[in-house]
This record gives C-alpha cells, sequence and structure tokens, in this order.
C-alpha cells in the first residue's frame, strides 16, 4: 500500500460515515416535521426508535471526535440492531392490530414508519458491514479527522445539527409523556395546564 492510499482510505471512510449521519439526520427531521407540522404524534415505540437513530449518530459522531475504533462502530451497530428489534416488534404488532391500535401516522410511499425503520435498520446493518469489509484498515484508522479540514467542518456541523435535533427531540418527549407513561393522545404537559 503507498503512503497515500491510508489516507485516501481514510478520506473516503469519514465521508462515507457523514453521508450516513445526514441521510440519518435527514430521517430524523422528516419524522419532526410529521409530528410537528402534520399533528401526528409519535407511539412509544417509535420515541425508541428515534432514541436508536440519535444512537447511531452519536456512534458516528463518537468516530469524528475521537477516531475510528471498534468501540465508536460497535456503539452504531447496536444502536442499529436495537433499531431493528424495535420497528420489527412494532410491525409485528400492527400486521394484526388491536381495536383502535391500527398503524399509528401517515403513510411515505405506502409505507409505515416502523416498516421504514425495519429497512433502514437493514440499511445499516449493510452499511456498517460495508465500512468494515471494505474501508476498515489500521492504517487508515490511524488518519484523524482534522486531516481532512472541510469534512472535519462539515461533520462538527451535521453532528451539532443532530444535537439541535436530540435535544428538540428531548423536550418534545418531556411535554408529550411528562414523567409518566408514554400515550399519544396528546401532550400531556400541554393538557395539565388547562
Amino acid at each position: 500500500m503507498t503512503a497515500a492510499a491510508p489516507r485516501t482510505l481514510a478520506w473516503i471512510n469519514y465521508g462515507y460515515l457523514l453521508l450516513m449521519m445526514l441521510v440519518i439526520a435527514a430521517i430524523l427531521t422528516a419524522a419532526m416535521a410529521m409530528q410537528y407540522i402534520g399533528g401526528e404524534l409519535p407511539c412509544p415505540l417509535c420515541l425508541l426508535q428515534r432514541v436508536a437513530l440519535f444512537g447511531v449518530c452519536f456512534g458516528i459522531i463518537a468516530t469524528f471526535r475521537f477516531g475510528d475504533s471498534g468501540r465508536n462502530t460497535g456503539l452504531g451497530l447496536l444502536f442499529a440492531i436495537f433499531l431493528l428489534v424495535v420497528s420489527v416488534r412494532q410491525s409485528l404488532l400492527d400486521i394484526y392490530p388491536r381495536p383502535g391500535h391500527a398503524y399509528i401516522g401517515s403513510a411515505v410511499f405506502g409505507i409505515h414508519m416502523p416498516v421504514w425503520c425495519v429497512l433502514i435498520a437493514l440499511a445499516l446493518l449493510i452499511a456498517y458491514s460495508v465500512k468494515l469489509a471494505v474501508l476498515d484498515s489500521r492504517d487508515a484508522r490511524a488518519v484523524p479527522l482534522v486531516e481532512f479540514p472541510a469534512l472535519a467542518r462539515a461533520a462538527r456541523a451535521a453532528g451539532a445539527y443532530v444535537v439541535m435535533l436530540c435535544a428538540i427531540n428531548l423536550i418534545s418527549v418531556v411535554v408529550q409523556c411528562g414523567l409518566d407513561a408514554c400515550h399519544t393522545s396528546g401532550y400531556r404537559l400541554l393538557q395539565s395546564l388547562h
């Protein structure tokens, strides 16, 4: 391997992770837009799916901040598996729903969010598999993100955006659920003010 090869591989790896995080941020932004603009309250399992997506992003952010390592990749993989488990459970519950518990929210391209999350989780697991099988090398892992200033700025901006989304989501969950079990009947804290 030439001296430029690890650097090039590191640049591709960081760019690949940035693209993954931007796609997840777009998905979370769309979900929150459907919540705030469309008035569609997320169910408890939908909220867990958001936690999983934020967890994948935080694994990527850790890679950007502390370097590429098995620990950071493992964190993202664990949250991708968590997303798969939660979304499969919700999809199975919705196959034959109890009365009054049909799919929550509107379909996007004919598919509801739990099924989308199954597909997203599978795509994330495939993306991490490609990263580990194709883009991973000890030499490339040794190249820090600061070696690529433009990519580092984009990663910081995307990371800040994800953290902001997470903070907004946390506030929204507290307003929706209060400090009790969460339901989709309304914003509990706002209802208690009336």
